[in-house]
């Protein structure tokens, strides 16, 4: 398990990533996103991405309900888990903590990976990907802390679901994927 809070490797991730001012106490005060994909990592014609699903649970009449937080895309229409470029400056886990933040507003706890999916990206990816392909490497994600305030938070808007409701919400089969992978994972630990 890796946490995106205290790991001391992503505590000093935090501390160097461009746009971010740490006080004395370690709170961050402001966050920007990375952009550009001049530090991305590819990988045999594959633009690599690391993303997680962020998942809580809720206390219902029925009991335990286990929901997954999904965002709006910046671009068109449908709901995503936050996912991202892999930098050449983290480890696949620090990225899909720094995603999970930048995209979502949470942090938490990183569970084993689910898994990669690959898929095509509809956006242009480079020269070192012409064709647009992508792996995504993807993790459950505890959520422990939801932030008010995050650096995408104009651009995207959050929602928690039920499991049953974030499957047709998914955008793309891989991410559906990547959703039965997660429940499947999360049925083998004991839950909180």
């Amino acid at each position: 398990m890796f946490d995106c809070c205290r790991e001391s490797g992503l505590y000093s991730f935090h501390k160097r990533v461009e746009g971010v001012t740490i006080d004395t106490v370690g709170n961050m005060t402001a966050l920007v996103s990375r952009t550009g994909r001049h530090q991305q990592r590819y990988e045999h014609g594959y633009r690599l991405v690391a993303g997680c699903i962020p998942y809580r649970y809720r206390l219902t009449g029925e009991g335990k309900c286990m929901e997954v937080l999904m965002i709006s895309s910046q671009r068109g229409e449908g709901l995503l888990f936050p996912k991202g470029g892999w930098e050449n400056d983290e480890t696949v886990e620090e990225a899909a903590c720094r995603e999970a933040l930048e995209e979502a507003g949470v942090r938490g706890l990183l569970q084993d990976m689910l898994g990669s999916w690959d898929f095509k990206s509809k956006r242009q990816q480079g020269v070192y990907c012409p064709e647009g392909l992508c792996r995504a490497y993807m993790f459950a994600l505890a959520v422990t802390e939801q932030l008010d305030t995050w650096p995408e938070q104009h651009s995207r808007q959050r929602q928690w679901f039920a499991v049953s409701d974030a499957i047709g919400q998914c955008r793309h089969d891989w991410m559906r994927g990547a959703l039965d992978q997660c429940v499947a994972y999360l049925a083998k630990i004991p839950s909180e």
